[in-house]
């Protein structure tokens, strides 16, 4: 793609995700064709949302969820600073066509990543979920390419306090989630939904971003995928993720 192509789809991206519209695809000229192209695409939407970046999320990280979109495998998006907001908050589901929340493990980032020294970066572990969307009709048939181009289907993120509890010794892959919509439990998971250990996850990503993007700098936040089905929601409905011993998360919607 050339970079009058990359800018086009961007902008169109971007645009319709300001005005909650929806297309069925990018045109011919202005479609990513692999990773490199998708990736380039999104380094310049999240450019022209003017936002900075306060971390990355991962998408289709269970067999289930890659199935479901059409991909073979987990993909990367930024998480744009004005779309992460604190546990309680109260965000809209004006205009998103997939209306789930998602239960996530997240890692912020003491300092800039080194190859092969993911684990010793990470400062903290938060309980998360991510509220996803997509700029596209029907986003389990357009591709891998075009899903990450569209920023991996980010919209919202709400991040949890950091757990007290020390979680390095904890059995991530065992570890209990459970979900609940207006007081009552709707879904539960563990760790190993997400690509078999939430820190496997961090590995890819921090893999991913050394071929396709700046890699993982000091401050910003990982959210691995969900570990849980995620649960439809509704305006006026609630929603917790209990953690265990690493806390809780919740939002509501309106």
């Amino acid at each position: 793609m050339t970079e009058q192509d990359i800018q086009f789809a961007a902008r169109t991206l971007w645009e319709n995700w300001q005005q909650s519209r929806r297309i069925e695809e990018l045109p011919q000229h202005g479609r990513p064709a692999d990773r490199v192209d998708a990736y380039a695409i999104q380094t310049r939407l999240a450019e022209l949302s003017g936002q900075g970046i306060a971390g990355w999320k991962i998408a289709a990280t269970s067999r289930a969820g890659q199935a479901h979109i059409g991909v073979d495998g987990p993909l990367a998006g930024r998480l744009l600073k004005e779309r992460v907001v604190e546990s309680g908050a109260r965000i809209s589901l004006t205009g998103n066509i997939m209306r789930v929340a998602e239960a996530e493990f997240a890692f912020r980032f003491r300092r800039d990543l080194e190859k092969r020294k993911v684990l010793s970066a990470v400062e903290s572990l938060h309980p998360a979920i991510e509220v996803p969307d997509s700029r596209f009709e029907d986003y389990t048939v357009v591709g891998a390419p075009q899903l990450i181009a569209d920023n991996a289907c980010a919209c919202w993120f709400i991040l949890g306090t950091p757990t007290e509890a020390n979680w390095r010794k904890f059995d991530l892959v065992q570890h209990k989630v459970d979900g609940y919509r207006n007081l009552e439990h709707s879904s539960s998971g563990i760790g190993a939904n997400v690509l078999g250990d939430p820190r496997v996850a961090l590995t890819w990503i921090a893999n991913e971003l050394s071929q396709f993007g700046e890699g993982l700098l000091a401050g910003q936040v990982v959210t691995t995928g969900t570990c849980i089905t995620p649960i439809p929601v509704t305006p006026g409905d609630q929603v917790r993720m209990d953690f265990g011993a690493f806390g809780s998360v919740e939002v509501q919607f309106s």
